[in-house]
This record gives C-alpha cells, structure tokens and sequence, in this order.
C-alpha cells in the first residue's frame, strides 16, 4: 500500500485520538479534524443529537461528517463508533488507518468522571468494555498499523504512531504550520461522542 496523504485514527471511547491527533497535527504540519467536534459545531451537542434523532440518526449525520473529513488529507480523529457505519468502512479504504487499542483499566480514570458520553449511561465501565468488544474486531479490521497505548503517553503514542508511519515526518525546508478544522478552540462544549 502506498503511503496515505490521509492518516485516520480509531479507537474506542476515551483511548485519546484527539489529543494524539492534535499532537500528531503539529509535529508533522498537517491539517487536524475531529470529527465529533465538527459534528457539534454543525448540528450540536452529541447527546442533544442521540436524544433528538436516537443511535441510527446520528450515525448518518457522522458519517456524512466523517467522508468530509477523510476526503481531504491530514490527521482525522473519528468517534469511536463512526466506524460501524458500512460508508464510513468504505471511505477508510484508502487512508492510513491507526487503531489506537487500550483496555478497560487504562481509560477508567477518564469515563468515570465523563457524563456527557450517552452509550455510556448506567454503568461506565461495564458499557465501555461491552462497546470495546463489539467494536475491537472492525477497528482490527480497517486498521493500517495497530499502536497499544497502555502505559504509553499522548507523545508516547504520538511517537509510535510517526514509527509506524515515517512518511508522516515533513520536510524541514517545506513544513508549515498545521491548520485545524473543528479543533481551534478549546471550549467545554460537549464534543464527547462514542
């Protein structure tokens, strides 16, 4: 496979795409998507959209989101189950996809303490790691490169995922700085999909 202008991580809930997509963004002067914070800009907080139109209406709405996104190249964040929509499957097939994995222990810190997350509601940890297994063998499918996060910090993993895919380092002469789309503010919005 030749090396994709576009690098798309997935993952489940809470492993960090976000942050290592921002980091990666910056170190390689590329041009920074999350999706779920485009989502809320378009349409509006993720749990207002799950209320409003229910798991199957917002899946549309973020695959529609995540073509955009994917289309153009640079570092993309995908919510952590956007990859169940079959179109999205389809748009994968042509970037670098890097399954950031983790386990249930490693994101309890960030979910127990997380209310804005809607799959989530009840009992956190016991529905991550039900979502984690259903979803964990479609991340392994689509993915290009598979970096295990435990134990690893954001430039940590930002580091194995430029290891994994060197042709992400840009040329000293040539870099500029990266722009970003639905990632310049840091607002408490509620960006938190799934």
């Amino acid at each position: 496979m030749a090396p994709s202008d576009t690098v798309v991580l997935i993952g489940p809930m809470a492993v960090g795409k976000t942050a290592v997509g921002r980091m990666l963004a910056r170190r390689t002067g590329r041009t920074f998507v999350d999706t779920d914070r485009v989502l809320v800009e378009r349409y509006g907080p993720i749990r207002g959209l799950f209320d409003q139109h229910g798991e199957e209406g917002f899946r549309l709405l973020e695959a529609d989101v995540v073509q955009g996104a994917v289309t153009d190249a640079g570092i993309v964040s995908l919510g952590g189950g956007a990859v169940l929509d079959a179109g999205t499957q389809a748009v994968l097939q042509d970037a670098a996809v890097v399954f950031l994995d983790t386990d249930a222990r490693t994101v309890l810190p960030r979910i127990s303490r997380d209310s804005k997350r809607p799959l989530l509601a009840g009992n956190p940890l016991e529905r991550w790691q039900e979502l984690y297994d259903q979803r964990r063998p479609i991340y392994a499918r689509l993915a290009s490169v598979v970096i295990d996060t435990r134990g690893l910090s954001v430039r940590g993993t930002a580091d194995a995922v430029v290891r994994a895919l060197p042709h992400l380092l840009p040329d000293r002469h040539t870099a500029s700085p990266p722009r970003t789309a639905g990632a310049n503010h840091e607002s408490r919005t509620d960006t938190h999909g799934d």
